[in-house]
C-alpha cells in the first residue's frame, strides 16, 4: 500500500509515519510546519530522525492541504492506495481566540484532500480526529456509540465532528469508500529512542508537555486548573495514552482494510480505558524525572470537565490493536526525550 499522510511531520505524524515504516508501507508525507519546526534546509527534522531510526527514505514534500493546486500535484506525481489524514490546526484553547482559523483551516483543508481522493479513486480513508467530540460525557467509560455534537466546547472540538459528520454522509452515499474515524484520546509520551517526541510551539497547551518543561526548568511552575471536581484528589481525570500505541492504531486502521475490503464507515476509540488525575500525572513524572515539580492552585478553566476515559473495547475486537504501555512508559519516553532535547528540535 501507497500511503499519503498529510501533517505527516508532528507529534502524532512522525510517530505514526515510524510506525507504518516499521510495518512496510511505503508513504509520502506533506506538511506544512504550522505546528512543527523545519530544519535551515526546510527539511522535516522529526522525520529526518524517523530516517535515522529506520533506516528508509522518507518522500516529503511542504505542502499546506489549503492549496489545491500544490495538493493536487501530489496526488497526480504519485498513485495513492490509501491516506492518513492528520493535518490539522490543534491547540483547543487558541481554537476558541480564532475560530475562523480554525474553520478555515481544518474543514476547507478536509475538503480539499477529500475532494482529490474521490476524483483521484483513492477511497481508502483515516481520520485524524478526537476524543472533543463527546462534549460532556452523560456516561463513563465513553464508547463509540455514544452521543457527539452537543457540549462539544471548543471550535477545534467542532471542526473534528464537522469533519466527521462529512465523512460520515459521504459513507453512506457512496458505498466504495473504506473510511476509518479515530476518535484519541490524551497522547503523551515519546518514542523509546528519545529520538523524536512533542515539541509544542511556544508554551505547551497540553498537561504533559507543560509538566515535563517544568521539570527541565523550562517552564516555573504547573497551573492545577481546580482541585474540586468529584474526582479522586479533585483534580481532573483523563485517559492518556501513548503516542507510540496511538501511531500503532493507524497502521492497525489500514491493516484492517487490508484484510477485510470493504468496511464502509467504522470508528474507534483509540485510548487506554484508564484515567488518571492531574496530580496522578504530575507525581508519575516526578518518579519518572527524580525532580520535584512545582503545582500551583487556579482556578478552573471554562468548559473543564471533571472525568473523561474511554471503553476501547471494539478497537482490540477489531483493529485487534490496544494499549501496550502504562504511566510508568509513558511519563519515562516523554522524560527521556525532554533531557535529550530540552529545546525540542530547534536545537538543529
Amino acid at each position: 500500500m501507497h500511503v499519503l499522510v498529510t501533517g505527516g511531520a508532528g507529534f502524532i505524524g512522525s510517530h505514526t509515519v515510524l510506525e507504518l515504516l516499521n510495518s512496510d508501507y511505503t508513504l509520502t508525507v506533506i506538511d506544512n510546519f504550522a505546528n512543527s519546526i523545519p530544519d535551515s534546509d526546510g527539511n522535516a527534522v522529526s522525520l529526518k530522525r524517523v530516517e535515522a531510526l529506520t533506516g528508509k527514505k522518507i518522500p516529503f514534500k511542504k505542502v499546506d492541504v489549503l492549496n489545491v493546486k500544490e495538493l493536487e500535484a501530489v496526488f497526480k506525481e504519485e498513485k495513492f492506495d490509501a491516506v492518513i489524514h492528520l493535518a490539522a490546526l490543534k491547540a483547543v484553547g487558541e481554537s476558541s481566540e480564532k475560530p475562523l482559523e480554525y474553520y478555515i483551516n481544518n474543514l476547507t483543508g478536509s475538503l480539499n484532500l477529500i475532494s482529490l481522493c474521490k476524483k483521484y479513486n483513492v477511497k481508502n480513508f483515516v481520520f485524524s480526529s478526537s476524543a472533543t467530540v463527546y462534549g460532556t460525557p452523560k456516561s463513563l467509560p465513553i464508547r463509540e456509540d455514544a452521543q457527539t455534537g452537543p457540549g462539544i466546547t471548543n471550535p477545534y472540538g467542532q471542526t473534528k465532528h464537522m469533519i466527521e459528520q462529512i465523512l460520515i454522509d459521504l459513507a453512506k452515499a457512496e458505498s466504495d469508500w473504506n473510511i476509518v474515524i479515530l476518535r484519541y484520546f490524551n497522547p503523551v509520551g515519546a518514542h523509546p529512542s528519545g529520538l523524536i517526541g512533542e515539541d509544542p510551539k511556544g508554551v505547551p497547551n497540553n498537561l504533559m508537555p507543560f509538566v515535563s518543561q517544568v521539570a527541565i526548568g523550562k517552564l516555573p511552575v504547573v497551573k492545577i486548573f481546580g482541585n474540586k471536581f468529584d474526582t479522586v484528589d479533585g483534580t481532573g481525570v483523563r485517559d492518556y495514552i501513548h503516542i507510540v500505541d496511538l501511531a500503532r492504531g493507524h497502521v492497525s486502521s489500514l491493516d484492517r482494510i487490508s484484510r477485510e475490503g470493504n468496511i464502509g464507515l467504522e470508528v474507534y476509540n483509540l485510548g487506554t480505558g484508564k484515567g488518571y488525575s492531574v496530580l496522578e500525572m504530575v507525581a508519575a513524572l516526578e518518579k519518572a524525572s527524580g525532580r520535584k515539580i512545582p503545582t500551583e492552585l487556579s482556578v478552573p478553566r471554562p468548559g473543564d470537565i471533571a472525568c473523561v476515559y474511554c471503553d476501547p473495547a471494539l478497537a482490540a475486537e477489531k483493529l485487534k490493536w490496544k494499549a501496550e504501555f502504562g504511566l510508568e512508559e509513558m511519563c519515562r519516553d516523554l522524560w527521556n526525550w525532554q533531557e535529550k532535547n530540552p529545546k525540542g528540535f530547534s536545537a538543529e
